[in-house]
């Protein structure tokens, strides 16, 4: 009785939280002097992995680990090389000489801040938490149960397919976004070429296979908190879904990675440590995403990140825009490339459809977890065996 007490009390709580349609932003412009038990964490989620202090840098395990930085006006082979171990080794690298404008970026950045800093009752009018339409703003669930919300609020914007209707978007933002979104194209066709030829089977097949279109953008909003240690995190660890991810951020910091090697480089069985990512001015920071894990066949790595609070003052500002496949029909299935897929290497992966992974991630988390149900059936291994591994 009392747990279904509890669960009722912070479902109203939550209910009343999203009516205000105000925000994180908006508890911090009422002058909140203390942190609603919505945002604190939970004991029955307390991460597996060790928690650095909010309000001090998480310490890595090795001091030479860092982020790659790749110069992408190296010749094509360095590059590529570079791209191939990052995402191998790392999952994530901060990517610069990338020729998107520089203008372009911190325009973004700042109509991002000024969508979220505009009054109440401007930012009020896009508040909702259908994911369907082409504008919503609002403060994510990190869970529904029990609900449990970030210390963030996001402007989520549709691209594609066609061209949305933005809404009322105050022009300066729209337009703004839409200029940063369209320069980012090339930018995101390049790097879908990068990825694909660092797996050796040529530039132009990760197209082919996924048709790699940046639609989906997040521009997240971070409020300074006069408490960070008592929040939960500005976003819980998670993986993205789609093929990658390309990050702009201004420079507070907060973003961490989950780094799974102990001090001899090996493999941390006790579920790794959070290491910071440091901010790199001028960079864009690419991380794979779980599709581009599975179609490259664990060539590559989707890792877990998170972003914690640790300012009273400033306030976080980042956009992610999210590249997923534009094939995503009901005949349309995933699966490793059947060109590395071989006897030696055979598929980690069964094919599935698009709603098949997203409902293994709504079902299991956003998280690692959610990828084992897409595992394919383990297969007893001949020495002698000269069976050719199954094509799709």
């Amino acid at each position: 009785m009392a747990a279904a007490a509890h669960d009722y009390e912070a479902a109203a709580e939550l209910a009343r939280f999203h009516g205000t349609r105000a925000g994180v932003r908006g508890l911090v412009e009422s002058g909140v002097t203390a942190v609603p038990p919505l945002f604190s964490t939970p004991t029955t989620m307390t991460p597996a992995a060790p928690l650095a202090p909010p309000a001090a840098p998480a310490t890595p395990p090795s001091s030479a680990f860092t982020i790659p930085v790749i110069d992408l006006s190296l010749p094509r082979p360095d590059a590529v090389a570079l791209v191939r171990a990052a995402a191998r080794s790392h999952g994530f690298f901060h990517a610069t000489n990338h020729r998107v404008p520089a203008g372009a970026v911190a325009a973004a950045l700042a109509a991002a801040r000024s969508f979220h800093e505009q009054p109440l009752a401007a930012r009020s009018a896009f508040y909702s938490l259908d994911p369907v339409g082409p504008v919503a703003y609002s403060t994510i669930p990190v869970t529904q149960q029990p609900p449990v919300l970030p210390w963030r609020d996001s402007l989520r914007v549709r691209f594609g397919p066609g061209n949305p209707e933005l809404g009322d978007l105050p022009p300066s933002c729209r337009d703004a976004l839409r200029v940063y979104q369209r320069a980012l194209a090339g930018f995101g066709e390049e790097m879908a070429g990068l990825l694909s030829e660092a797996l050796g089977v040529g530039a132009a097949r990760l197209e082919e296979e996924l048709r790699v279109r940046g639609w989906l953008m997040a521009c997240h909003y971070y409020p300074p908190c006069l408490k960070p240690g008592s929040v939960m995190v500005g976003s819980r660890e998670h993986t993205d879904p789609g093929v990658f991810t390309v990050l702009a951020q201004d420079g507070v910091g907060g973003l961490q990675v989950r780094y799974d090697r102990d001090h001899d480089g090996d493999v941390d069985d006790n579920g790794g440590v959070w290491v910071d990512v440091v901010p790199v001015p001028g960079a864009l920071l690419v991380n794979i995403g779980d599709l581009l894990k599975v179609v490259s066949n664990d060539e590559y790595k989707s890792v877990e990140h998170r972003v914690v609070i640790r300012s009273k003052q400033d306030a976080r500002v980042s956009i992610a825009l999210f590249f997923n496949p534009a094939k995503r029909g009901h005949s349309d299935r995933f699966g490793p490339l059947p060109e590395l897929a071989t006897a030696e290497r055979p598929a980690e992966y069964r094919n599935f459809t698009f709603f098949e992974f997203m409902s293994s991630r709504r079902k299991f988390g956003h998280s690692r977890s959610s990828m084992q149900c897409l595992k394919a059936a383990p297969r007893r291994r001949h020495a002698d065996s000269s069976e050719p591994p199954p094509r799709r």
